[in-house]
């Protein structure tokens, strides 16, 4: 797994490692029983503070992903979850836009340009 962090992000340090975490997992990439490295391994590689991998470790484990066992690490608990429904997906897109003012041709407009550039998020 490819652990990065971008600090120019708006997300927290914190949760760009937990996302990277939960995407790994939805992905199959990590699977049930498979352990973490040592936050202070991870930390060290990141060039991120000791706390804040220990605090994306701690927010997994409240969520249920991954147990903090000592002597063992962090070890994913999670299964990988159902894939969401692309259409409630879109229609919730569709109510958020539409409750934002945005009208939908520019929704599409908006859509269409970011699948033109690569974006996934």
């Amino acid at each position: 797994m490819l652990w990065q962090v971008d600090p120019t992000d708006a997300a927290p340090l914190y949760e760009q490692i937990a996302s990277s975490v939960r995407r790994a997992v939805a992905e199959g990439e990590l699977t049930d029983g498979e352990r973490l490295p040592p936050a202070k391994h991870l930390a060290a590689s990141l060039e991120v503070n000791l706390h804040t991998v220990l605090k994306a470790y701690q927010v997994l484990r409240d969520e249920g992903c991954l147990e903090l066992r000592r002597g063992r690490g962090a070890v994913i608990i999670a299964k990988k979850p159902d894939a969401p429904d692309i259409g409630e997906l879109i229609s919730e897109l569709v109510r958020s836009a539409r409750a934002m003012g945005i009208p939908d041709m520019q929704l599409m407009a908006l859509l269409v340009e970011r699948m033109g550039n690569g974006h996934e998020n």
